[in-house]
């Protein structure tokens, strides 16, 4: 059975876009493609399509994004553009505009970061409600009004430099590392928005570097670009896989590559801004003192507007919930205090370990709850279960020569179904428990 479509494109003919599109269906991100501007509008008003992929050849294409968007609002949809014209479009238009087509797999990559960001966006909006109406107004982040910070890895080359200046022209502050070991202490001595590495002849640098990135929670985020010699050096796919956020050939123009980086930049930035933002209610006094996580009240209130925003926007929404499992080495760490100790340690790691855009509720000493923006009840499962695994792998303390106690949980997950309330969501997501 097919899945719905989760991308429009947009493009007169399968001449630029289609290899493009038959890359990202085998990937899983189906699309559906409409010949004219009027005839997307039409299809977003059929489809709860997630972004735009978007042939700027189009006439009146830059109109025809604004036109978009306008339809879909109050749900935030990202822009591809792909052709010559999208370069020369004032920023912020398209979230990401590139001359030619890219690889399926850094597309569907970028398309991923590009909705999570929207739907991040979206939360931060519906959580400043919902702290309004509570007497509590959230303190929005400060953006970072400083030089974005980019750090270039590898040997001088012409282009390699080439690069560094035309950042530079665009108001970057670039900081080179010819090597690994230089690499790394920079990372560590400062923060950067982006890093752009060199293939040069040996890509082993690079990947080394990328690799170490990715094992680092403080440095994971960080978009991690390839430059290389030129193209078919290696395969693209692989690298995307490694978490690289884009791969340029030293053949694409210096200053598209630099738009490229500046924007992947400027994500980042904005990413930490939102992060920062839906983190500070941590603070509040509405929140659970032990955890920092929503009460039961809190949390229902604002279930009760992610789902109504769910609705306006046409997203899935769906809520899970965790209890401590029992069994004997759990009761005896309850009666002896050492699972209340615990606790606390258990709600911070649940808070780290959900994405942005989710919101983590305490709802009983012992029982968590997730709310998961447009997310299915089966993807819900899947995120429920490998936070229950995580925690599951650390050792707490049971007292003086007592072994030490892990904690299982038990997970139950629910949809919310047209029309559902909060309390009755959250009734079956407990009810999953004991069914499962």
């Amino acid at each position: 059975m097919h899945s719905d479509p989760r991308i429009l494109v947009v493009a007169p003919d399968d001449g630029l876009i289609g290899p493009l599109c038959q890359g990202l269906d085998a990937l899983g991100w189906r699309t559906v493609t409409a010949r004219s501007l009027a005839g997307a509008v039409q299809v977003l008003i059929d489809w709860p399509l997630e972004a735009i992929v978007l042939d700027a050849s189009l006439p009146d294409a830059a109109e025809g994004v604004r036109a978009m968007r306008q339809t879909v609002s109050p749900r935030r949809l990202p822009v591809l553009a792909i052709g010559e014209a999208a370069t020369g479009w004032e920023d912020g238009l398209a979230d990401i505009a590139m001359s030619a087509p890219p690889h399926a797999a850094q597309a569907a990559l970028r398309l991923e970061g590009l909705v999570r960001s929207a739907i991040a966006e979206e939360e931060v909006s519906l959580r400043e409600a919902t702290f309004a109406a509570r007497g509590e107004p959230l303190t929005p982040g400060e953006p970072d009004e400083t030089p974005l910070r980019v750090l270039a890895a590898g040997k001088p080359d012409r282009h390699f430099i080439a690069l560094s200046n035309a950042l530079t022209e665009r108001g970057c502050e670039v900081v080179a590392a010819p090597t690994p070991y230089t690499a790394f202490d920079y990372l560590h001595e400062r923060p950067f928005d982006a890093a752009v590495l060199w293939g040069a002849e040996d890509h082993a640098p690079a990947l080394s570097i990328a690799s170490g990135m990715k094992r680092n929670t403080r440095l994971y985020h960080i978009p991690v670009v390839l430059y290389l010699r030129g193209s078919g050096e290696i395969n693209l796919a692989e690298l995307y896989n490694r978490g690289f956020a884009d791969v340029a050939a030293a053949d694409t123009p210096e200053e598209e590559t630099a738009i490229r980086i500046v924007a992947l930049a400027k994500a980042h930035r904005r990413h930490l801004v939102i992060r920062k933002a839906l983190e500070s209610v941590r603070g509040s006094g509405l929140t659970d003192p032990a955890t920092g996580l929503f009460t039961p009240e809190l949390f229902a209130s604002h279930l009760a507007r992610i789902a109504e925003g769910a609705r306006l926007r046409r997203r899935p929404l769906s809520v899970a919930v965790l209890k401590v499992s029992e069994n004997d080495a759990i009761r005896e760490a309850r009666a002896g205090g050492w699972l209340d100790r615990a606790l606390p340690q258990i709600g911070a790691m649940v808070s780290r370990l959900i994405r942005t855009e989710d919101t983590a509720a305490r709802l009983a000493p012992d029982v968590f709850a997730l709310a998961l923006p447009s997310t299915r009840g089966p993807e819900a499962r899947i995120a429920a279960d490998r936070i229950a695994a995580v925690i599951g792998c650390t050792a707490f303390d049971a007292g003086p020569d007592k072994t030490p106690f892990v904690v299982e949980f038990e997970v139950g997950v629910a949809e919310v179904m047209p029309g559902e309330s909060p309390a009755v969501v959250l009734e079956r997501a407990s009810a999953d428990i004991r069914g499962g």
